[in-house]
């Protein structure tokens, strides 16, 4: 959703300072219920959106021409949430909603606490694999 011609966002203010005010406060509050529910979380603009990582990539958000979208990033959250995810455009692991209505705070919560526990499982699976090779 660029049109400054400045080239990809360095970080999430500068993604979010090009947006138009209504997408810009739709992520803002996007944002914010990310970083409430995860601060330590590593904030980063990747694949031309931000990303938040923790233990790899957690969540990330972005806007689109005619919506917004949330990426839990894990299809199995998509199906643990699948009936609270019944009214929104969905597809893969990607929950897509328009301008001006975000998805709640509290849901978004929900689906990073998910999302935490399943990175730090596989982080633990990585680290155990890593032991039993030396």
């Amino acid at each position: 959703m660029q049109k400054t011609g400045k080239g990809p966002a360095k970080n999430v203010d500068q993604y979010l300072e090009e947006l138009p005010a209504e997408v810009k406060n739709t992520l803002v509050k996007i944002r914010k219920a990310i970083r409430l529910a995860v601060p330590e979380a590593e904030e980063v603009v990747s694949y031309h959106m931000p990303i938040y990582k923790y233990h790899g990539h957690l969540v990330g958000f972005a806007a689109f021409k005619n919506h917004c979208s949330f990426f839990p990033m894990s299809h199995a959250v998509m199906k643990t949430f699948k009936e609270e995810l019944k009214d929104y455009d969905t597809s893969g692991a990607t929950i897509r909603f328009p301008f001006g209505k975000p998805l709640p705070a509290k849901l978004i919560k929900k689906i990073i606490k998910v999302r935490i526990i399943e990175n730090e499982e596989i982080a633990y699976q990585r680290e155990q694999k890593k032991k039993s090779k030396k």
